[in-house]
């Protein structure tokens, strides 16, 4: 056919060449988040250890968060129960003035309480050292008092039949054997004992006794004739304002015009928000220091994702290859199983979540009727907030590695790195998106701690660990590689599957290196502390403390002491109480003491003045003043603290003591030993300081190889000759500590148990993730004539040297780490526990070679033919 006379010649077809449009950022993610789905449709199967150790770190922070937030929430919703009214005014050594009385009166309901320590003795004339509390009517302004049996107040405490009545705690009934009716003596006054105390509402304002309570009236404690000049008296004002005006608002309002009325009384005063600082201080510590501990479950955990995620990539290289080869990029294939990293950890940490979330709730139900403090259980959506994001960052932070390796890594080889794996460094875009991570991961550790010099400690340490774990296996694995042949079969077969290309060497040094730490750190700080409360004392420790000895009296009480115990060491030393109002020139309020220096700012210490060098202390800056000073006041501080104050020679610091200020110039500062428990005090002033205000002395006596019948003797003739002196025995004052210890040790068990199961899981993860080149080593050396009990022994020999090695390196960074907390967190000191240690390798051991050859077996079982058909 033509046209116009010309021929019809069609255009050849030419297309255009294939060019995918870029999609959209949001089109892009919906699409990853697709497909990784569908991939996830198949089940979970190799993600379970992945799930397990994301879930049991975040349960161990949300728990601990939750629990924490709801104690927090209890004492502030508490806050004036645990006070006992609206705002307390607390003084020492002194009552409040007619005029200070009377200007608490004008605003509010008025409470008066005085605490002292004092020997209760027996019919029979045993003795026991008890914390008096006397009150007035008002008493409980707040809260209920739990008597047994129930009674009113008044009628407990009044005097009549020649006694005056007292409630006491059943720890001092059952340890003289008394009953409600029984009588005791304690100073100048007899009780009557007319009920048992169960609960005080205001007991945790308090802080720790070192003695059962007795309850008594002021007139009954005046009448013990132990309220003298100087005496340790804590007097207690609380004030619970009217219900028309007890918002914060009001109650900050009164305690400034408290202020300003008596700017020099030397208040120590509290309000219902801050019912009992100290013990709020202490909650914070310890959560923060059990958060690190489930954080590092966590990274112990990460170590588990990194293996699980390498584990899933290698069974989907056909996958990834399939991808590619129609098109995607190595972008898209990222994105996949970055969505799938993601998704996974979501489940985990909801799973964690959920547990951790319920944690307060089952403390109560289970412990509420036991529990010393007031926790609120709820749901805190910051604290879980806060954990999940902690599971989401660590899963990221050691899952991009592996997904990172896939981008540039083509389809061939990618099908041939199922039979040579090659080590690939994933692209700078995805080691910068991890340095982002792991930023974002150290900020928030670092950033939300309550004492951030110990956070960045642990992030160090994490960081070090790491390096040096890696460090280890690769050693281990060079070392492995160049030693001599050996004619040992099985010798030689361990030794090269320790080296050997995808060796689980890294893994399970790794996983159970970390584990092992944190496990020989506990111990140590567990067998430590035991020793320093729970065993022997320090040979330099007394065995007594008096106090409360009248200055009059002095001299002649350190002579009586030294007839009933020949031979023993007498030391005495004047006391006062006194708190530091001033430094430099700024409030005590106002200064920003570092976090181990603040608590001599937070109340009343003691003091004393002497003109000689103090033993157990060392001046290492400064010069001692003369015996026969006589100028203005000096003072002597501890290095520790006055650096921790921003303070140096020359500064002057102002002492409020007897409702007066006394300001002191620091003349030198001191080391001191704290360990052997003698007479020492962080201030220590001139002798011409407190020159005429009334104190009294405390004395300590050391003697060698004493005994309970022998300690029995000197607290009674003590009491029978010095009625008004206070023997406190040293030893049940270090088993008091030592049972608090140990149950803070037992809470730190719990949470470093986190830890430990993580580290078997991720070992168990590792080695499964090794299954399948287990398999073909197997039947490959079952072909060619290998014995099951040969191959058993080599596996078993492998694992055992890895152990080893891995369980010498958790011992030593174990170690270290514990002597380091002991030695500058804690300040006592340090012997190593060489029986835990050795039980910490043993048990590794035993979970090295039980859990490897468990797997052994299986592959073992596997039969040749058919492994090899798909060979």
């Amino acid at each position: 056919m033509s046209v116009a006379g010309e021929p019809f010649a069609p255009k050849p077809f030419a297309p255009k060449p294939f060019a995918p449009r870029p999609f959209a950022p949001r089109r892009a993610a919906a699409l990853s988040l697709r497909y990784a789905l569908r991939e996830l449709r198949g089940g979970l199967r190799g993600f379970y250890v992945f799930i397990a150790c994301i879930a049991l770190g975040v349960m161990a922070i949300a728990g601990v968060g939750s629990v924490a937030a709801s104690l927090s929430e209890g004492l502030a919703r508490e806050g004036r129960t645990l006070l006992g009214g609206d705002a307390s005014f607390v003084l020492f050594q002194r009552e409040a003035k007619p005029e200070e009385i009377a200007f608490l009166r004008s605003r509010g309901t008025l409470s008066i309480a005085a605490t002292l320590r004092g020997m209760a003795r027996a019919a029979d004339g045993r003795l026991a050292l008890v914390e008096m509390k006397a009150v007035d009517g008002n008493y409980p302004m707040l809260g209920q008092l739990m008597l047994t049996p129930a009674m009113p107040l008044t009628d407990v405490l009044a005097e009549r039949d020649g006694a005056f009545g007292a409630a006491a705690d059943p720890t001092l009934l059952a340890r003289l054997s008394l009953k409600t009716g029984d009588r005791v003596t304690i100073g100048n006054a007899t009780f009557q004992i007319r009920s048992a105390v169960e609960a005080e509402p205001d007991k945790l304002a308090g802080g720790i006794g070192f003695g059962p309570r007795f309850l008594i009236s002021e007139a009954g404690l005046r009448a013990t004739g132990l309220i003298q000049p100087g005496s340790l008296v804590r007097w207690v004002y609380r004030v619970k304002l009217p219900d028309s005006a007890n918002s914060e608002r009001a109650t900050e309002a009164f305690i400034s015009d408290a202020r300003n009325a008596a700017p020099q009384a030397g208040w120590e005063i509290r309000s219902r928000s801050n019912a009992s600082p100290q013990l709020e201080r202490n909650i914070s510590r310890f959560t923060q220091f059990l958060t690190l501990v489930g954080l590092a479950a966590l990274l112990v955990g990460g170590v588990g994702v990194a293996n699980a995620v390498k584990s899933h990539i290698d069974r989907r290289l056909e996958v990834i290859a399939a991808f590619k080869a129609v098109g995607a990029t190595g972008r898209d294939v990222f994105g996949i199983y970055l969505a799938q990293v993601i998704l996974l950890a979501g489940i985990g940490s909801v799973i964690g979540l959920a547990l951790g979330a319920a944690l307060p709730f089952a403390i109560v139900a289970l412990f509420g009727k036991l529990l010393p403090l007031p926790v609120i259980p709820a749901v805190h959506a910051d604290e879980l907030a806060l954990a999940f994001v902690y599971g989401l960052l660590t899963a990221l932070a050691f899952g991009l590695w592996p997904l990172g390796r896939v981008h540039d890594v083509p389809v061939a080889a990618l099908f041939r790195d199922t039979i040579s794996a090659e080590w690939h460094r994933p692209r700078w875009r995805y080691l910068a998106f991890m340095a982002v991570v792991v930023a974002l991961l150290v900020a928030v550790v670092i950033g939300l701690s309550f004492d951030k010099r110990i956070a960045t400690v642990f992030v160090l340490s994490s960081v070090v660990v790491f390096a040096v774990l890696r460090g280890i296996a690769g050693l281990l694995m060079a070392v492995a590689r160049r030693l001599p042949r050996t004619r040992l079969p099985m010798l030689r077969l361990a030794v090269a599957n320790i080296h050997r290309p995808g060796a689980l060497t890294p893994s399970v040094v790794l996983s159970l290196g970390l584990g092992l730490a944190v496990l020989v750190t506990i111990t140590q700080i567990d067998g430590n502390l035991r020793r320093q409360f729970l065993a022997a004392l320090p040979d330099r420790a007394p065995s007594f403390y008096f106090i409360d000895i009248p200055s009059a009296q002095a001299e002649r009480f350190d002579g009586y002491l030294r007839q009933i115990a020949p031979g023993a060491k007498v030391e005495d030393v004047p006391m006062l109480r006194g708190r530091i109002v001033a430094a430099r020139g700024v409030k005590a309020e106002e200064l920003k003491p570092a976090t181990d220096a603040e608590w001599v700012l937070q109340s009343d210490r003691g003091l004393t003045y002497t003109s000689e060098l103090p033993k157990g202390s060392k001046v290492v800056d400064g010069e001692w003043w003369r015996a026969d000073y006589s100028g203005p006041p000096l003072v002597s501080m501890e290095k520790k603290i006055a650096d921790g104050l921003g303070l140096k020679l020359g500064d002057e610091i102002v002492v409020n003591v007897l409702g007066r200020d006394i300001p002191a110039k620091i003349s030198n500062l001191r080391n001191i030993d704290w360990q052997g428990l003698g007479i020492n005090f962080v201030l220590v002033f001139s002798p011409n300081a407190f020159k005429g205000a009334p104190h009294t002395h405390i004395a300590t006596l050391t003697e060698q190889g004493g005994d309970a019948a022998g300690d029995g003797r000197i607290i009674k003739e003590v009491a029978d000759a010095y009625p008004m002196v206070t023997s406190v025995r040293v030893r049940e004052v270090m088993e008091t500590v030592g049972s608090v210890v140990t149950n803070l040790t037992l809470a730190i068990r719990g949470a470093s148990a986190v830890t430990l199961i993580s580290a078997v899981l991720v070992l168990g993860g590792a080695l499964a993730a090794g299954h399948r080149h287990r398999v073909y080593d197997a039947v490959i050396l079952k072909t060619l004539g290998a014995t099951r009990l040969r191959l058993l022994g080599a596996y078993a020999l492998e694992y055992l040297l890895i152990g080893l090695a891995t369980a010498v390196f958790g011992v030593i960074a174990g170690s270290i780490a514990a002597w380091m907390i002991v030695t500058r967190l804690m300040t006592l000191s340090f012997v190593w526990q060489a029986g835990s240690a050795a039980g910490v390798v043993a048990s590794a051991l035993v979970v090295t070679v039980g859990l490897g050859l468990a797997g052994t077996l299986l592959a073992l079982n596997q039969k040749p033919a058919t492994v090899l058909r798909n060979l």
